[in-house]
C-alpha cells in the first residue's frame, strides 16, 4: 500500500468512485446501469482483502470492466438500448470552437455524440477502445480483462477506432448544433412551454404530415409559427416516447404515440431555427429511410 493511499476499504474505494463512474458510463452509456456496475464493483472489493492488492486501481478497473462487459453482452442478447444522460467526469477530448459559452454547449453535444458512436460497437471492441483510448490502460491489462492475447486486444481497439472514425461525420459541429435545437424543441413540447417552442421556430415554418401521421388520416400542411406551436402542443398530449435520431443524415426524432405505430419527424434547420418539419408515418416511406439512434 502506498503512503498516500490509507484509510478503510470504503474510504479508498470512495476516492476512486468518480473515475470508476466515468469509466462505467462510457462503457454502458446508461446512468442506471452505471451506478449498478460501480456498486457491484464495491461489493466485490468489500469481499476481498484489498490490503493485499498491490495495484488497487488496476484491480478495480479490471473488476468493473468485466461487469460492464457482461452487461453489454446481456444487452446485446436481449436487444436493450438504454438512453444515456450526461457524462460523469466530462469527455476526455472535445473540440475547441467559439467562446466559453458555446464551448460548454458543444462539449455536452460532443459527449452525447461520442456515446452514440460507442453504443454501436460490439461489447469487446467497446471495452478495449474505452480502456485504451480514453483511459490509457495498457493492452496487456486489457488482454487479461477480456481473456484474450495482447495482440487480440490491440486489434479489437483498432477495429473500434476505425469504426468510430468512419462514423465521425456525426460529430461535426453543424450536426451537433442541429440535434441540440431538436432536443430544445422536444423538451419544450413535452413541458407544454409554448414560448420555448416558438423560440426555436422560424416565423415562416412549414409542417407537413402524411396520411398515416396526420390525426384525421388526411395529409396536412401547416404554416406559421403560432399554428405549428399549437400543433406541437397537441402532439405532446398523444406522444408517450420520443428519441432523437438521424433521418437520412438529417436531424430528426422517432415518436411513439399512444396506441399508434411510431412516426418520424425530419427537421430542416437554418442557423438556430427550425424552418420545416416533415412528420412521416407511412410504413413504405419509413422502410426506405436510414434511421440512426442519436439518443445516447
Amino acid at each position: 500500500m502506498s503512503g498516500n493511499d490509507t484509510g478503510s476499504p470504503a474510504e479508498r474505494f470512495e476516492r476512486r468512485r468518480a473515475r470508476l463512474t466515468a469509466l462505467a458510463f462510457r462503457m454502458l452509456g446508461a446512468s442506471g446501469e452505471t451506478e449498478g456496475a460501480v456498486q457491484e464493483t464495491w461489493v466485490r472489493s468489500s469481499r476481498t482483502d484489498i490490503d493485499g492488492i498491490r495495484d488497487l486501481d488496476g484491480w478495480l478497473t479490471a473488476a468493473l470492466s468485466r461487469i460492464c462487459l457482461d452487461l453489454l453482452r446481456a444487452r446485446q442478447v436481449h436487444k436493450q438500448y438504454p438512453l444515456g444522460t450526461s457524462v460523469p467526469g466530462g469527455l476526455p477530448y472535445a473540440p475547441t470552437v467559439g467562446g466559453p459559452e458555446e464551448q460548454v454547449v458543444l462539449d455536452a453535444d460532443m459527449e452525447r455524440a461520442v456515446l452514440v458512436l460507442l453504443h454501436r460497437l460490439p461489447p469487446a471492441e467497446r471495452v478495449a477502445f474505452v480502456l485504451h483510448d480514453m483511459f490509457e490502460v495498457p493492452f496487456y491489462e486489457i488482454a487479461e480483462i477480456l481473456r484474450r492475447s495482447p495482440n487480440a486486444a490491440r486489434l479489437l481497439a483498432s477495429r473500434a477506432r476505425h469504426r468510430v472514425v468512419a462514423d465521425s461525420d456525426e460529430l461535426r459541429p453543424d450536426t451537433l448544433r442541429e440535434h441540440r435545437i431538436v432536443r430544445v424543441f422536444l423538451a419544450a413540447v413535452r413541458a407544454g412551454d409554448i414560448g420555448a417552442v416558438v423560440s426555436v421556430l422560424a416565423p415562416d415554418i412549414t409542417v407537413t404530415a402524411d396520411r398515416v401521421a396526420a390525426p384525421g388520416a388526411v395529409p396536412v400542411t401547416a404554416e406559421g409559427v403560432r399554428v405549428v406551436a399549437r400543433l406541437a402542443a397537441g402532439f405532446a398530449t398523444r406522444a408517450h416516447f420520443t428519441t432523437v435520431v438521424l433521418v437520412d443524415g438529417r436531424a430528426g426524432a422517432l415518436v411513439a404515440a399512444r396506441d399508434q405505430a411510431p412516426t418520424v419527424m425530419a427537421f430542416t434547420i437554418d442557423g438556430e431555427q427550425i424552418t420545416r418539419i416533415d412528420v412521416i408515418g407511412d410504413p413504405d416511406v419509413l422502410a426506405r429511410l436510414a434511421l440512426t439512434d442519436f439518443s445516447a
